[in-house]
């Protein structure tokens, strides 16, 4: 039997709306990254770290706040959650150095962890059955789309503006947003009244910041102990909240949960395509602008093929959902996500042409919008639904945790790569004797301080950029193939590990079952 909430379209265009403002800023910082590290000097670690600072944040606090939700109120923390991104924009968007900058990013994802977890909560709390699979649908495709959308808006904006407007130029939206949800969305949905693993959720705080930053710290010359003591703190922290989680009377994450296979194999596979999407996303911007020459717009414009495949295959994914599937719909984006990263890997070169970029992200867009419904879909159907903010942030976590890892992994081979393939320059030109170690030091900290460089010394100019031109080249090359082998490593996980249809529909029934008998022998109802 369907359900859906009264006025259903616009409860579902709200949730959209505030997933677009999480979206929006998550992928507003790649296209002006270039200029902001032209402005704070900045090294190609810290451009990385304020990439992926806005992940960080949400991919922290999201099964916390997920749970906290699910207890307190999901429209609470969707109302909290807007209200706090405008402080957060606004603090972005007048940043005067690295830190404050990085800072504010962070913020903006905890208020993201806020919000954006309950949308999708609050559309497996008011929807059931096929339409349930439809809201999922739109609300995946587009929060994708407006993800690749976000460059095309920087770029725009870096034409007339100063980089600090693309952090504030959400703000029209947060506030619609937060005005619509505070009217619109039902209160109180499905909630449970078991108290929160709040030990759980500042462990889980922990394990994924550590993990996340000894990624992105693990390249860079000099960090090496920094990068294995987070490591080792990930690690801990992991094992810490595996064995809560397991032994809680009222856990944060239900290990009887995530054990089934219609969620861990989701869980993870969602991870992967939603990583891959932002991870090629953040290296492409930068290879766009810094290799081909291409101006913030013409960087930021040649995402919009990937968003418009995304939303027109968004129904499609759907009806292969309930016709053939989450297995089989994951495969086929998974075909098309290989598709265009091999592309992206043989052919995007120092000569490509922008219809060969195009079609690499038309192919990414429509892997994407194939495998991110069932991603999502096989999340929520697995899960009791006073437990929907496990669920969500756990769906959560595959656009930011996912996002944070590839950006951070790809971000860590294009640096090594260019500095290792610039030193190897040095060392082989016949001037490498009048390179000093600190100009060495600049050549190779980042793109951007070589193309300052350049400018400084304009005799040399060419000779720079070229050079770091190819650095940039061999460091790409690098991230390409990592991401081609860890989605082929998915869609074996996918192929081998999910079940066929009939399957799943007999394993989503059995768990909806035991569910209910767990509700109605815990005396559940609805708040």
């Amino acid at each position: 039997m369907e359900k859906a909430p009264a006025r259903p379209g616009l409860v579902l265009f709200v949730l959209i709306l505030v997933a677009a403002v999480a979206n929006l800023n998550l992928a507003v910082a790649n296209v002006a990254l270039p200029e902001i590290g032209r402005d704070f000097d900045a090294s190609q670690t810290q451009l990385n770290l304020i990439a992926v600072a806005y992940s960080l944040g949400l991919a922290t606090s999201v099964l916390y706040l997920g749970a906290i939700g699910d207890r307190y109120g999901r429209k609470l923390l969707l109302v909290l959650g807007m209200g706090l991104s405008i402080p957060a924009c606004l603090i972005a968007g007048f940043a005067p150095n690295f830190e404050v900058l990085f800072g504010a990013r962070v913020l903006g994802g905890l208020s993201a962890g806020l919000a954006y977890p309950t949308t999708l909560a609050l559309i497996t709390a008011l929807w059931s059955g096929p339409a349930r699979t439809k809201a999922i649908a739109l609300w995946s495709a587009l929060g994708g789309a407006l993800s690749a959308l976000g460059p095309l808006l920087s770029g725009a904006l870096l034409e007339k503006f100063h980089w600090g407007s693309v952090f504030i130029v959400t703000l029209p939206l947060a506030v619609l947003a937060l005005a619509l949800a505070a009217l619109l969305v039902p209160a109180h949905v499905n909630e449970t009244t078991d108290p929160v693993d709040n030990f759980g959720g500042i462990v889980s705080v922990v394990f994924i910041a550590a993990l996340v930053l000894s990624i992105n710290f693990a390249p860079v010359d000099g960090m090496g102990s920094l990068a294995i003591g987070l490591g080792v703190i990930a690690l801990a922290a992991g094992a810490v909240f595996v064995v809560r989680q397991s032994r809680a009377a009222f856990p944060l994450y239900d290990l009887r949960i995530a054990r089934r296979r219609t969620f861990w194999v989701a869980g993870l596979a969602g991870i992967i395509v939603f990583g891959s999407l932002m991870g090629v996303i953040f290296v492409g911007q930068q290879f766009l602008q810094n290799v081909l020459g291409y101006s913030t717009l013409a960087a930021g414009a040649s995402t919009l093929p990937a968003a418009v495949a995304m939303v027109l295959v968004a129904p499609q994914s759907a009806k292969l959902v309930e016709t053939r599937g989450s297995r089989l719909t994951l495969l086929v984006g998974y075909v098309f996500i290989v598709a265009g990263l091999v592309l992206a890997w043989l052919t995007w070169k120092e000569d490509v042409a922008y219809w060969v970029v195009a079609v690499s992200y038309v192919l990414l867009g429509v892997g994407v919008g194939f495998a991110g419904t069932p991603a999502s879909r096989s999340l929520t159907g697995s899960v009791p639904v006073d437990r929907a903010g496990m669920a969500s942030g756990t769906a959560d976590l595959q656009r930011d945790l996912g996002g944070a890892i590839m950006q951070s992994m790809l971000g860590a081979l294009l640096t090594a790569g260019y500095a290792a393939s610039l030193t190897a320059q040095i060392a082989n030109s016949p001037q490498s004797g009048n390179i000093s170690s600190d100009t060495q030091s600049v050549l190779t900290k980042s793109f951007s301080s070589a193309a300052d460089l350049a400018e400084r010394y304009p005799q040399y100019g060419e000779q720079i950029i070229t050079a770091a031109k190819l650095a940039f080249l061999d460091g790409d090359q690098h991230s390409y193939a990592a991401a081609i082998v860890v989605v082929l490593l998915g869609a074996v996980l996918v192929f081998f590990a999910f079940p066929r249809h009939e399957e799943e529909k007999k394993m989503l029934a059995q768990y909806n079952s035991i569910d209910s008998v767990r509700s109605e022998a815990s005396g559940f109802g609805s708040g």
